[in-house]
């Protein structure tokens, strides 16, 4: 298997400045990159550079400046020119497709928070032993960096990336040929439905409520907002009380994301030790909180009729704030390392169907589902809690895939 795993640095105020060289570094060669790039297309009739042509130029950029590009790994610097070749890549790939994608942007400082070395041992070192809390990284050009490190590392490390998240800086290993630690069998299978008002709700009836990070925090984000915006254009990235307002709404969301990993990661846990097979609904995400079209009125030139858009805004929030996508990746890669198995279903009509595992009749209509909470079914006269409806139709559906398997 492979898997991350994300440590905290706490680098001295000498080293700390040295990575602060090092991502602005990296980011002129991102820049100088795809200048170069724009430029050949533009102005030599339409010519096209690719990585191998610019990773070519480094030896004689390294050799130029020396005290900018001379210092750092060669690799991390390769790494650099094949994260723009990616950029470049996607975006021609979005055009082929007919979509409407945008071109590659220059970084700005404050947004190129990271630099991968691609191998171990070239540019970088873990330097870590079993017993020991406290490790270090030696990072070319930086020294040998306090890591902590609260978990084992497990498997073999392959890149080493050093991240930028506010004022704090992270290391990343990516490590493959990780062992699997299964866990004992329980003999259970459930099913869980996704919610906003409840973030899930099992087969077994058990809910989970939504802790809404966000929403928590919305009065307090939206005070730092106001006040960043209050800071005219010709001042910004100039003034020192404009940094410490940015900094402000960064370390909000920050503390968000945090919280929302950290409830992620427990509830995942829990589910994939207490059963052996977890059903959940396949969802789109990106397709459930698309804005809607806007609607021309015809008698009207130049006016709109009303969309919903507003109050399709309040539960594009609402489901962004649940991070759905977020927790089943989580629960994949837990179910993965223990040995247990997660089974995605069809979503449609999961709380429009009378359930068949509680002993309904399988009938789907709309006037089944009589509120947001309530399920009554038209047929038989089945009523039961909408939500739990849905984690029994997902643990039929994921049971039917078990059946058919076997």
């Amino acid at each position: 298997m492979k898997r991350a795993y994300k440590f905290l640095l706490r680098p001295t105020v000498r080293q700390e400045r040295a990575l602060s060289q090092k991502l602005a570094d990296h980011c002129s060669l991102y820049n100088g990159a795809l200048q170069e790039r724009r430029d050949a297309y533009r102005h030599a009739s339409k010519v096209s550079i690719g990585y191998r042509d610019q990773s070519a130029q480094m030896k004689e950029i390294r050799a130029v400046y020396p005290e900018h590009q001379g210092r750092w790994s060669f690799s991390s610097q390769q790494a650099t020119l094949r994260r723009l070749d990616k950029a470049f890549t996607a975006f021609f790939r979005r055009v082929k497709a007919g979509q409407t994608p945008g071109y590659p942007r220059f970084k700005g400082i404050g947004r190129f928070d990271s630099v991968t070395l691609p191998k171990d041992g070239d540019g970088c070192r873990w330097d870590s032993t079993p017993h020991d809390t406290q490790t270090r990284v030696r990072l070319q050009g930086v020294g040998h960096v306090r890591v902590h490190r609260h978990r084992t590392v497990r498997g073999r490390v392959r890149t080493i990336s050093v991240k930028r998240e506010n004022r704090r800086w992270f290391l990343v290993l990516a490590c493959d040929d990780v062992p699997a630690e299964p866990l004992p069998a329980t003999g259970t299978v459930v099913g869980i439905d996704m919610g906003t008002t409840r973030f899930f709700t099992d087969s077994g009836g058990g809910h989970v409520e939504n802790p809404r990070f966000l929403g928590k925090m919305a009065r307090e984000l939206a005070d730092a907002q106001r006040l960043l915006a209050t800071f005219p254009r010709r001042t910004r990235r100039r003034s020192k009380a404009h940094r410490a307002a940015a900094r402000k709404v960064a370390t909000i969301h920050a503390k968000i994301r945090r919280q929302r990993h950290d409830h992620h990661h427990k509830q995942a846990l829990a589910l994939v030790r207490a059963h052996d097979v977890i059903g959940h609904e396949k969802l789109n995400t990106a397709g459930m909180t698309k804005s809607p079209r806007p609607q021309r009125d015809t008698e009207r030139a130049g006016a709109f009729l009303p969309n919903g858009a507003a109050a399709k805004a309040g539960l594009n929030r609402s489901i962004l704030d649940a991070g759905w996508g977020l927790f089943l990746g989580i629960l994949a890669d837990k179910a993965e390392s223990a040995g247990r198995r997660v089974i995605p279903v069809d979503a449609r009509n999961t709380s429009l169907t009378c359930p068949p595992a509680s002993g309904g009749c399988g009938h789907i209509a709309e006037e089944n589902r009589v509120t947001q909470a309530i399920f009554q079914c038209v047929g038989c006269g089945l009523t039961a809690n909408a939500d739990h409806v849905g984690a029994l139709n997902v643990l039929h559906r994921a049971g039917l895939v078990l059946c058919t398997a076997a």
